[in-house]
């Protein structure tokens, strides 16, 4: 009986080793990969959108709520608070 004991330890730390041994691995070849990715593909500097419409009429109001819409939003939060 005390040999089948030491027989399962050993082979538990010989799995648990070989498991520690694939993560370890794992992580450098995630890290190593990483900085090869970043090395030869590098990330684009973002380029900065144009606005859609002209300065004139982005000031002039065109981005305000219309008030019908405005209501049916009011109306459902009041709705739904109420249940």
């Amino acid at each position: 009986m005390n040999n089948l004991i030491n027989d399962g330890f050993g082979l538990m730390l010989l799995g648990m080793g070989f498991v520690f041994v694939f993560l370890c691995l794992l992580i450098v070849a995630t890290g190593f990969m990483s900085k090869l990715i970043n090395r030869y593909f590098p990330e684009a500097a973002p380029v900065a959108k144009k606005p859609a419409m002209a300065p004139s009429a982005a000031t002039s109001g065109a981005s305000a709520t219309d008030p019908k819409i405005a209501a049916a939003i009011t109306a459902a939060i009041h709705q739904h608070r109420n249940r």
